[in-house]
């Protein structure tokens, strides 16, 4: 079975407020990052949306 660490982190500036999400995903010595802003979101969507991105990613 194949081993993929994936960290991930969401945050706002305001609830809402603008804001992004970040995600490093981690396999052997392979490294892929992804990430994203917007205007308008909550601390909790991209948080969320962080690890739905990387899921997807790895799909």
């Amino acid at each position: 079975m194949k081993e993929i660490i994936i960290y991930t982190d969401g945050s706002s500036r305001g609830n809402p407020g603008p804001g992004g999400y970040g995600t490093v995903m981690l396999y052997k010595q392979y490294r892929k990052e992804l990430a994203e802003g917007f205007r308008r979101t909550t601390n909790n969507r991209m948080e969320l949306l962080a690890v739905i991105k990387g899921l997807e990613a790895i799909k």
